[in-house]
């Protein structure tokens, strides 16, 4: 495989997450998707935790949502990524994130580290972005229940 395939998919990795990181604008993040009508926002959980949660959200109006949703919910800070692994020959990066997130109708915050599975076209924009992340932590801090439990920190 190609070394500047293996260096294209990091760099658009890369790009697509700092965009969330820096807490872009919503169009901005959108812009590194592809415009199918097949792409793929998921983050994996139970439905009942959480609207964004073990539901597909498809297409560019359905990605827009997700993030619509997100933000409805959630705020975050402190966002970093590192440890991205790329398969070039199947056009994917993985990347692990941290970020301190708050769920912003109780005000209940909690550090946090995620994962992201990305798939990418011949163009280097997003296929697939799915999610992997603290689903009970969201779901206790959306009941006001996470600092009761002691995984609030100041």
């Amino acid at each position: 495989m190609p070394h500047h395939k293996r260096a294209d998919l990091l760099a658009a990795a890369t790009a697509f997450c700092e965009s969330f990181a820096q807490q872009k604008p919503p169009d901005e993040i959108l812009s590194h998707f592809s415009t199918a009508s097949d792409v793929l926002a998921y983050e994996h959980g139970l439905p009942e935790l959480a609207p964004f949660l073990g539901r597909e959200f498809r297409g560019r109006e359905g990605v827009q949502e997700y993030f619509k949703t997100i933000s409805s919910c959630l705020s975050y800070e402190d966002m970093r990524f590192a440890d991205y692994v790329v398969d070039a020959a199947e056009n994917r990066v993985a990347v692990r994130g941290t970020a301190r997130f708050t769920w912003t109708s109780t005000g209940e915050s909690w550090d946090e580290v995620f994962a992201y599975a990305l798939k990418f076209d011949d163009q280097r924009k997003v296929t697939s972005y799915e999610i992997w992340a603290d689903s009970g932590a969201a779901y206790l801090a959306s009941k006001g229940r996470l600092k009761a439990l002691g995984g609030e920190q100041a």
